[in-house]
C-alpha cells in the first residue's frame, strides 16, 4: 500500500479551487475523476506516473511550466521517485 499524497486547499470559493499537492516518495492520489477543468503549476521538477483506464504514462514536471486538462479526467497519480514532488492545482468551476 502506498502512502497518500497530501492535499492542502488554499482557496475554495464560487469560482476556483486551489490545492497544493505534495507527493512524498511513492505517494499516490488514489483513483479520482476531475469534476472541473484544471491547470497544474509544478513547484518542483520531477516525474509522476499517471495510471488511466487506458494505459500508464510518465509525466515529466518542470518547475513553473504549467499545463491544463479538461473535466472528466480519471486517473491515479503516483510519485515513483526518491524525492518529494509538489504542484499547485487550480480548478475552474
Amino acid at each position: 500500500m502506498r502512502p497518500q499524497a497530501i492535499p492542502t486547499v488554499q482557496i475554495d470559493d464560487e469560482r476556483t479551487i486551489v490545492t497544493e499537492w505534495r507527493f512524498p516518495p511513492t505517494a499516490e492520489t488514489g483513483w479520482h475523476t476531475h469534476a472541473h477543468d484544471y491547470v497544474v503549476v509544478p513547484m518542483t521538477d520531477g516525474n509522476l506516473v499517471l495510471e488511466t483506464d487506458e494505459d500508464i504514462k510518465t509525466s515529466q514536471l518542470v518547475q513553473g511550466r504549467s499545463y491544463a486538462r479538461q473535466i472528466g479526467v480519471r486517473h491515479n497519480v503516483i510519485n515513483p521517485g526518491p524525492g518529494e514532488v509538489i504542484f499547485v492545482e487550480v480548478e475552474m468551476r
